[in-house]
């Protein structure tokens, strides 16, 4: 037996061994469909999400800014640093599971729902810094253009400010939405049929970690490549606009 004829044989054999595990793994059973129905729980949740974080991180990041500008709202203030110090400074996960196992123990609740709260709480800290970051890199000077052609501080944010504040954090934000696709990758902690663990339930069928694993690596790196051509589009017309 030649050389070749080894290695010919060997890379049949790998191609049979891999072949087999495919099926076993994800046709038998018809197990890519853990695969499927977590996708949708995970895209789910990132969605729910994102809009609970972008609309709590947004009323945070104008309350610190008016206290910052103007001195009131001195005790919302303490209270939106507050929550931003004990989010930012405790694991999500543990969030969740406080969420789930604690604030609604006694309540009859969706898990998917649970987890957009938990989640949708997280990302609000992070979101309200990155509105506040926005809202500070607005020259001062167009505040006081503002209330020079007599409009109100309210006016003022809401028609010169924030337009140009949301524009120059929208990257930010995009960014955010990516960071939170993976968070939700614990969200089986409570339950949830996610992506990550539908993979983890063919694993057990299976005995099998390569290939479920590697599957979904494979699709949150898909996804996330795709956030990521959205993002930096987004990021060029943007850039665009401001040179024109």
């Amino acid at each position: 037996m030649d050389f070749f004829q080894i290695i010919g044989d060997y890379i049949t054999k790998a191609a049979q061994g891999f072949a087999d595990s495919f099926y076993q793994n994800f046709i038998e059973d018809n197990r890519w469909k853990y695969l499927t129905s977590g996708l949708v729980n995970t895209l789910l949740i990132t969605a729910g999400a994102l809009v609970l974080g972008v609309v709590l991180g947004f009323l945070i990041a104008l309350i610190r800014t008016t206290h910052d500008k103007t001195g009131k709202l001195g005790f919302l203030n303490w209270l939106a640093k507050l929550y931003l110090t004990v989010i930012r400074g405790t694991p999500v996960v543990v969030q969740l599971m406080i969420v789930y196992f604690v604030i609604f123990a006694s309540v009859r609740i969706n898990q998917v729902v649970v987890a957009i709260i938990a989640f949708g709480i997280n990302s609000g800290a992070y979101v309200a810094e990155i509105f506040r970051s926005g809202i500070m890199s607005i020259d001062p000077g167009q505040m006081e253009a503002g209330r020079s052609l007599g409009l109100n501080y309210r006016q003022t944010m809401w028609k010169i400010i924030m337009p140009q504040a949301v524009k120059n954090v929208l990257p930010a934000l995009g960014n955010e939405m990516i960071t939170l696709l993976k968070e939700t990758s614990v969200a089986g902690y409570i339950a949830i049929r996610d992506l990550t663990k539908g993979g983890d339930i063919i694993r057990n069928r299976t005995y099998s970690p390569f290939l479920p694993l590697l599957a979904v690596a494979a699709i949150y790196l898909v996804i996330v490549l795709i956030l990521q051509a959205l993002v930096g589009r987004m990021e060029r017309r943007l850039a665009k606009s401001d040179r024109n």
